[in-house]
C-alpha cells in the first residue's frame, strides 16, 4: 500500500504577500495607490487576517505606508528618493567589491551564475517579472560574495525598492536609440563579465562594470520619470 503523498501548502499570508507584492511591482497597484482591505479580500480571495499580515510585511520591507487619513498606500516613486535609492545602490555594491578580494566566493559565483541563467530564460520567454525577480537574485549572490550579513541585507533592501523601476526598465523601450533587445542583451553581458572579473578578482574592472550597469540603469529610469 503506498504512502499518502504529503501536500505542503503555503499559509495564506504569504500567498497574499506575495500576491499584492507581485501588483505592486508590475504596477497594478500603482504608486499612492490605497490599497483597500475589503477589496483586496474580493480580488484576490483571501481572508482579512492573511491580508492584514501581508501589509504589515510588507510594510516593514517599504513597499507600503501607513497612513492615519488614507490608510495603507502603495508607496510613492519620487525624483528624491529615486535619486537616493541609487547613491545607495552605488555605495553598498562597491562596499561589496572592496570585501571580496581575499575570500572564497566560489560557491555564490556559481549562484551568480544560476541567476544570469534565469535572467536568459526569462528574457526568452518574455516574462517580465520573472526577469525582475532573476534580476534582483543576480544582485543578491553578488552581495553574499561579501559574506557581511549587514552589508548583504542592505543591498536586499535597496534592490527591494529598485524592483518597480526595474519593472519599468524592462517592459518599456524608454530610450527609442536603446530598443529592448539591445538593453535585454547589454544586462546579460554585464552580469557575464561581472562574473568574470569576480572570478579573476579584477577589483577595478568590477568597479567600472558595476558602475556602467548603474549608470544605465539610472539613466533609463530619468529619461522615463522625466518624459
Amino acid at each position: 500500500m503506498k504512502a499518502a503523498t504529503k501536500i505542503h501548502k503555503q499559509p495564506m499570508a504569504v500567498m497574499a504577500y506575495e500576491a499584492i507584492l507581485k501588483k505592486i511591482i508590475c504596477l497594478e497597484y500603482e504608486p499612492n495607490q490605497h490599497l483597500e482591505e475589503n477589496l483586496l479580500v474580493e480580488e484576490l480571495g483571501i481572508g482579512r487576517t492573511p491580508i492584514r499580515e501581508a501589509l504589515v510585511r510588507l510594510q516593514g520591507e517599504k513597499m507600503v505606508e501607513s497612513h492615519p487619513n488614507k490608510g495603507v498606500i502603495v508607496k510613492p516613486i519620487t525624483l528624491q528618493n529615486t535619486k537616493a535609492m541609487f547613491e545607495s545602490m552605488h555605495i553598498f555594491e562597491f562596499g561589496v567589491v572592496d570585501m571580496v578580494l581575499n575570500k572564497d566566493c566560489s560557491a555564490f559565483i556559481k549562484k551568480m551564475e544560476a541567476s544570469n541563467k534565469e535572467v536568459k530564460k526569462a528574457i526568452l520567454s518574455n516574462k517580465i517579472f520573472k526577469l525582475v525577480e532573476a534580476n534582483h537574485e543576480f544582485h543578491i549572490n553578488f552581495a553574499q560574495c561579501s559574506q557581511n550579513e549587514f552589508l548583504i541585507r542592505a543591498v536586499n533592501d535597496v534592490r527591494n525598492e529598485a524592483k518597480r523601476l526595474s519593472y519599468l526598465s524592462y517592459n518599456n523601450t524608454i530610450d527609442p536609440q536603446r530598443p529592448l533587445e539591445i538593453h535585454y542583451k547589454s544586462v546579460t553581458q554585464e552580469h557575464d563579465q561581472i562574473i568574470e572579473s569576480m572570478i579573476k578578482k579584477d577589483k577595478p574592472k568590477i568597479k567600472k562594470l558595476l558602475r556602467d550597469h548603474i549608470e544605465t540603469f539610472r539613466q533609463r529610469i530619468i529619461i522615463y520619470m522625466t518624459s
